[in-house]
């Protein structure tokens, strides 16, 4: 059984704070300017941002009733919450795999733009470390269901409340966060 959503939740909080968040100027990846950069791989690359994230992760898309048997996402943000997600569901089976989303195809071996355990027909949650625009999460959606998966839903660490989530929702996909910018005490 995973532990309580809301102690995880408070602990994601909590190392999000203490490793991610930055203050200053920043050019995020968008071309936007901003008094703050989180980089939720700090938190997510950690040993214990990959337990908090993968039980909250796995719990949050069974909640959502998502049909899942794969998590992926652009690489390489996407990859340790990929990752954290697939290991959790080994110790809370049904198993879900991981997948990464390069972003674009290698020009050897064997030239795929997926790697790891994807398949086509498969039902996937696409998964993102942070989302501003909303457009890593939009090429990993084009880049799957150009390869046959079946998008069940989107599901960021850190939703920065600047547009990617409705920009993902005008797609066509739910959106789930599990952290607010607000909640980081970033913005009002």
């Amino acid at each position: 059984m995973p532990p309580d959503g809301a102690a995880l939740h408070d602990r994601l909080l909590a190392l999000l704070t203490e490793r991610s968040v930055q203050r200053g100027t920043f050019t995020l990846a968008s071309g936007r300017s901003s008094s703050f950069y989180i980089d939720a791989r700090v938190t997510t690359m950690s040993a214990a941002g990959q337990a908090v994230v993968g039980e909250l992760g796995l719990a949050t898309i069974r909640r959502a009733g998502w049909a899942c048997e794969l998590v992926g996402g652009l690489t390489m943000g996407a990859d340790p919450v990929a990752y954290a997600i697939a290991r959790a569901s080994h110790a809370h089976p049904p198993e879900i795999d991981a997948f990464s989303v390069r972003k674009e195809a290698k020009a050897h071996g064997t030239g795929h733009r997926i790697e790891g355990c994807f398949r086509g027909g498969a039902h996937v949650v696409v998964v993102e470390d942070v989302i501003t625009t909303g457009a890593s999460a939009l090429a990993a959606i084009r880049a799957v269901a150009e390869a046959g998966g079946h998008i069940s839903g989107v599901l960021a660490v850190v939703d920065r409340d600047e547009g990617g989530r409705a920009a993902i929702e005008q797609a066509g996909y739910a959106v789930i966060g599990l952290a607010a910018v607000r909640e980081l005490g970033l913005v009002p």
